[in-house]
């Protein structure tokens, strides 16, 4: 999964695409071509600290990107990363086929029965609060148990209301310390007993370039480090910015475990 952001303000610098239409399909071309199998196109920055974005804002953002991407590279799989329902419904009338809700539905009561409605794909994050709060929730009692809980009372939430396809991302970054971020990707196979795909996303983030006292600039290295730990631990989609670096990654991996 290739991230797109159609923001000013994401951490990567690299990532960013707002105002850039020529820009972005030229990037996503480069992605298709280097094997990304999914489009991810945001355009409300979750990071720390990131500043508040109107609907109206992130719809003038985000449906003309997925219009043009759609137009021009019919066959590509796209995911529209809102926690929004309205943005949700939108970017799926403009071509979108998977939502992918950093909230997990907490953000906005109506989402999972507007993707239920919509007929699509669902990415379910584990976040406590909101990008704005959840810097200061990073208490846990058992920290996978409560995630494992979390997402049972999600995918059941999501059958119920009609999505078949449930994915899901543990969050790394949101609402976790660096420790907990580390020792989610080490028990990732706790999670396989949702019987549901996982995804990570963990490239570039804080977790790698504070550790490593570097940049997100220099952080390649270190992504690729934890993707290949994420892969043999069993996540089936990474979320990343480089998607040569992901694909050597996991050409890799499938000779050692064929």
């Amino acid at each position: 999964m290739g991230i797109l952001n159609i923001t000013p303000d994401s951490f990567y610098a690299k990532s960013r695409w707002e105002g850039e239409r020529q820009g972005v399909l030229a990037e996503a071309e480069i992605m298709l071509g280097q094997g990304a199998q999914i489009l991810d196109i945001g355009g409300y920055s979750s990071r720390p600290g990131a500043g508040d974005v109107s609907e109206k804002t992130e719809l003038n953002r985000v449906i003309p990107v997925i219009s043009s991407i759609k137009n021009k590279f019919p066959d590509a799989l796209i995911s529209i990363d809102t926690f929004r329902h309205k943005i949700a419904s939108e970017a799926v009338k403009a071509g979108a086929d998977i939502v992918n809700d950093i909230s997990g539905g907490g953000m906005d009561e109506y989402m999972i029965e507007t993707v239920g409605s919509l007929g699509a794909p669902y990415v379910c994050m584990h976040m406590k609060g909101t990008p704005t709060t959840m810097q200061s929730l990073k208490s846990y009692h058992h920290l996978e148990k409560e995630i494992l809980e979390y997402f049972s009372e999600k995918i059941s939430h999501c059958h119920q209301a009609g999505i078949k396809d449930v994915i899901v991302d543990v969050g790394l970054g949101f609402s976790k310390t660096m420790d907990q971020n580390y020792r989610l990707i080490k028990n990732l196979p706790f999670f396989k007993t949702l019987q549901v795909p996982l995804l990570v996303g963990v490239s570039r983030k804080s977790m790698i370039y504070k550790l490593l006292n570097c940049t997100p600039e220099n952080a390649l290295n270190g992504t690729t480090a934890l993707n290949m730990a994420a892969l043999m631990n069993g996540v089936q989609i990474l979320r990343v910015h480089d998607i040569k670096a992901a694909n050597e990654t996991i050409k890799l991996f499938k000779q050692i475990y064929p």
